[in-house]
């Protein structure tokens, strides 16, 4: 057990000194999602109306889960930048070299990730009494649980990008192809109830959708007033699953390739 969890403590401890000693990592991953909800749910405002019966959403109590999965995504994903850092370094060539499983390697870099998303996360939180969500303690929990699964998830598909990478300038580039338009199809931006029928299945098979459809069900209460919702019980498995599946394949690749460094 020592032989687990003393290689998974390490990386772990070193990717939250890392990140804490660049203060404009920390800044950026929270400056930018708390402009685009502040910019966007003003600009749009009252204009928009989610929900039916007792629970109607404006703009930017609608958009706010969406932020929060924002910042989860996008930190959790920007800290496995270092996997390609410490390629180049010659740091990952040390470790994986080292008498310790590859397990503990990926559990160690990815528990990392999920620890930093999660803190910004809660971090921008502290907003949510402003705008009328009262999830009470119950629901904070909930909140957590579901921001700890869906930030494991997310951090392993960054470490299986990454993982392959080269250059920093790649990651930014697919991310920009690939993991902007996976936030913005899980009804961060828009409920699918509008949109066209095709958009509609995009959206149902987007793993993040039914994280952030969990995450409205735990800071609603239930209560979200959207009837196309998937259920809490429902949208947590399947972001439990998506975390376990990725995290699987991360320890495949981690198994089955030595990354070289790169220059």
């Amino acid at each position: 057990m020592t032989a687990l969890l003393l290689p998974v403590y390490s990386l772990w401890s070193r990717e939250m000194k890392r990140f804490y000693r660049q203060p404009s990592r920390v800044v950026g991953a929270l400056a930018s999602p708390l402009m685009f909800w502040l910019l966007i749910g003003s600009g749009i405002g009252t204009s928009f109306r989610a929900g039916s019966g007792a629970r109607t959403l404006n703009y930017s109590e609608y958009f706010f889960p969406g932020t929060v999965l924002m910042i989860l995504l996008f930190t959790a994903i920007f800290s496995t930048i270092s996997l390609i850092e410490d390629r180049r370094e010659g740091f990952m060539q040390s470790v994986l070299v080292a008498p310790v499983s590859r397990s503990a390697i990926v559990l160690g870099k990815i528990l990392g990730g999920t620890s930093l998303a999660v803190t910004q996360g809660a971090l921008f939180l502290v907003l949510a009494p402003f705008i009328g969500i009262h999830p009470g303690i119950s629901g904070w929990l909930e909140v957590t649980g579901v921001m700890v699964l869906g930030g494991f998830g997310m951090t392993a598909l960054g470490f299986i990008i990454a993982w392959r990478m080269n250059s920093i300038q790649g990651f930014h580039a697919i991310m920009n192809l690939f993991l902007m338009p996976l936030w913005m199809l899980s009804g961060a931006l828009f409920p699918p109830d509008g949109a066209p029928v095709w958009l509609r299945w995009v959206m149902a098979a987007n793993p993040l959708t039914y994280t952030l459809a969990a995450l409205r069900h735990a800071l609603y209460r239930g209560h979200t007033g959207l009837a196309s919702l998937p259920p809490f019980g429902f949208s947590m498995t399947i972001t439990a699953v998506f975390g376990f599946v990725l995290f699987a394949l991360a320890t495949g690749m981690a198994l089955q390739r030595r990354p070289e460094a790169v220059g």
